[in-house]
């Protein structure tokens, strides 16, 4: 009997991409499995194409979900390198024009900041591995309370509330019908709250090498926590992983956002991806009214002008900007780089990065904060 239920070995690949769906939130029924391998069976298939358009067609992966559902699709049939075309395609990798006089080479991955204590100028390409999280407690933490005290903002809608600045009038005259045409009292509205944009910046430069795991799986956690946040990764290039990392399973998020990025543990060129940041008209949308909070220590290799500039372009943008860095060991740091002596006076907080537990602390005191 059980020979007879297993499956043909041809079809398990098939069979798990329709399992790895539902792990990632789609609906899919046993009767649209059964279809889908029917329609892999007439098709033949003749290529990858004709796989992911007979899912489409049986699976029925809802249309804002689709760009999901690709991305799923690539990462189970294809592997690194379609990630590597999607990514090219959707422009959202950056390659920050070198701005020095040629003095420096371009290192190999093996050769580049092996310590990963010293800040470097030089881009240097490579693939990274996520080892497995040393901090669950606080990721525990950041999911658990984040909905709850993440900053919000004040929507357009307005609800009804015990008090407010606007009369419901609406309520007011249901009220007054059922008690004879007497307004007994008056019904009041405000404006709705909702959630802040959440704007993340992580450096996964050499000098930085100690902490990118930790910070990624931060990110990771932060995406899922919060509807609107926006994740990028910036050394000698700037590179938006939100889409990769709101996929469900953190190991396949993860895994994801390891192929997108290309300069892990390289160069540190904070105010040229900064600058290139606010050069793509999309990508500055996104800190506009944000609670803007960049992981960095700060350890810049070109002009600190152009850091200056850029950080001061930011702040202006940002509804709140949080510079952390694992140079500041407590509560009276005071910056000794010249970077951070340059963008002190724009940045509303200067505080410590140096442990996810600090990280989660400081972006969750966010909600309770203003703008300064």
């Amino acid at each position: 009997m059980s020979d007879e239920l297993q499956l043909p070995h041809a079809a398990r690949v098939f069979v798990s991409f329709v399992a790895l769906l539902r792990v990632n939130g789609f609906a899919v029924a046993p009767e649209q499995t059964t279809a889908f391998l029917a329609a892999i069976e007439l098709l033949g298939p003749r290529s990858m194409e004709a796989i992911r358009l007979a899912g489409l067609a049986t699976l029925a992966p809802p249309p804002e979900r689709r760009a999901t559902y690709d991305r799923l699709f690539d990462l189970h049939f294809l592997g690194s390198e379609a990630i590597d075309h999607a990514g090219a395609q959707d422009e959202e990798v950056v390659r920050l024009q070198e701005g020095g006089r040629g003095e420096d080479e371009t290192l190999l991955a093996d050769e580049a900041n092996e310590s990963g204590l010293a800040a470097a100028r030089a881009e240097a390409l490579v693939e990274r591995r996520f080892a497995p999280s040393q901090t669950a407690d606080a990721l525990r933490k950041l999911s658990r309370e984040a909905p709850a005290r993440l900053p919000r903002r004040r929507g357009h809608r307005r609800m009804r509330a015990r008090r407010g600045p606007w009369a419901d009038l609406r309520r007011t005259l249901r009220e007054s019908v059922r008690n004879d045409g007497e307004v007994l009292r008056l019904g009041r509205l405000k404006r709705r709250a909702r959630p802040r944009k959440v704007l993340l910046l992580i450096d996964v430069s050499g000098s930085m090498k100690g902490r990118t795991d930790d910070n990624m799986k931060l990110a990771h956690a932060l995406s899922h926590a919060a509807p609107n946040v926006e994740v990028f990764t910036f050394g000698t290039r700037l590179t938006r992983v939100t889409r990769a990392l709101r996929l469900k399973r953190r190991e396949q998020a993860l895994s994801a956002a390891a192929h997108l990025v290309s300069d892990w543990d390289g160069g540190t060129r904070i105010g040229d991806a900064l600058q290139a940041f606010l050069a793509v008209p999309r990508f500055g949308s996104y800190a506009r009214g944000a609670a803007v909070v960049i992981v960095s220590d700060g350890l810049e290799r070109g002009d600190p002008s152009a850091l200056r500039d850029a950080v001061a372009k930011l702040s202006r943008r940002a509804w709140r900007l949080s510079w952390l860095t694992p140079l500041a060991t407590g509560p009276g740091f005071q910056p000794q780089t010249e970077a951070l002596i340059a963008i002190r006076r724009f940045v509303d907080d200067l505080v410590d990065g140096g442990s996810s537990a600090a990280i989660v602390s400081h972006v969750l005191s966010l909600g309770q904060r203003k703008a300064a």
